[in-house]
């Protein structure tokens, strides 16, 4: 049996472009990450990391408990 040729698989769409994590974030000013102040960039830490990890959050749990703590101390200042 003979082989036949291997053709490059081609698309007729252009092939997308790679756009920052969370570039959709930025883009939509997405209210919920501006509520949480100064801890928004754990929370994109956290994001990074599940991304990262195919949202294995066994494995992000060092962002989760940093998000975590900042959350509490936010509490603890917003009762004073």
């Amino acid at each position: 049996m003979t082989e036949l040729p291997k053709q490059a698989h081609t698309s007729p769409f252009p092939p997308p472009r790679q756009q920052p994590l969370h570039q959709s974030d930025a883009d939509e000013d997405d209210d919920n990450v501006k509520q949480l102040k100064q801890c928004s960039s754990l929370y994109q830490s956290l994001q990074d990391c599940l991304v990262n990890s195919n949202r294995n959050w066994k494995s992000c749990q060092k962002e989760v408990q940093a998000l975590k703590a900042c959350n509490d101390r936010m509490k603890i200042d917003k009762g004073k």
